[in-house]
């Protein structure tokens, strides 16, 4: 099963440059908290932007670039739909975290969605897609706790997926 997990602005930004626009730490330690003992699935700029390969965590890299290698046993780079197919068929709870072209890319297969809204518009050249309201169902939303530092304010909400009838 596909989850997707990101912060995004109230104009549905969610970087530029290859960079997030905020420092929310509390958001960070959210992220690490649902995403550790499962699978990640990312785009290679956003793994590139990470810095470093995040710990207990199997990691899914697309990449368009068949040379593209990472020299990590957490680490599979994937090149097709069909190499994810596992991840988005099992009962396992697996997260997209980014980039924009991923995100739309898996929004079809995805069954769960945990939204970091900041409450709040930015600039920036990255785009989660709009939520289709027809699509999704907000099933949960909890105010995150204020950032002294950023004095932004956010909300952390969940979305499920809409049975047919």
């Amino acid at each position: 099963m596909l989850s997707i997990i990101v912060a995004k602005a109230k104009n549905n930004i969610i970087g530029r440059d290859n960079k997030l626009l905020w420092n929310l730490p509390e958001d960070l330690n959210h992220f690490k908290e649902l995403t550790t003992g499962h699978t990640i699935i990312m785009g290679r700029k956003t793994f590139e932007s990470l810095g470093k390969v995040l710990p207990n965590r199997k990691h899914i890299v697309f990449s368009q670039n068949p040379d593209f290698k990472v020299n990590d046993e957490n680490v599979q780079v994937v090149h097709s739909m069909l190499e994810i197919q596992e991840y988005i068929e099992n009962d396992e709870e697996n997260f997209v975290i980014g980039g924009a072209m991923i995100y739309n890319l898996l929004m079809p297969y995805v069954e769960k969605m945990y939204i970091t809204q900041i409450n709040k518009e930015f600039e920036g050249d990255a785009f989660f897609p709009k939520i289709n309201e027809n699509i999704w169902k907000e099933v949960n939303r909890q105010k995150g706790p204020k950032d002294e530092v950023s004095n932004l304010d956010y909300d952390y909400i969940t979305y499920e997926k809409r049975r047919s009838m």
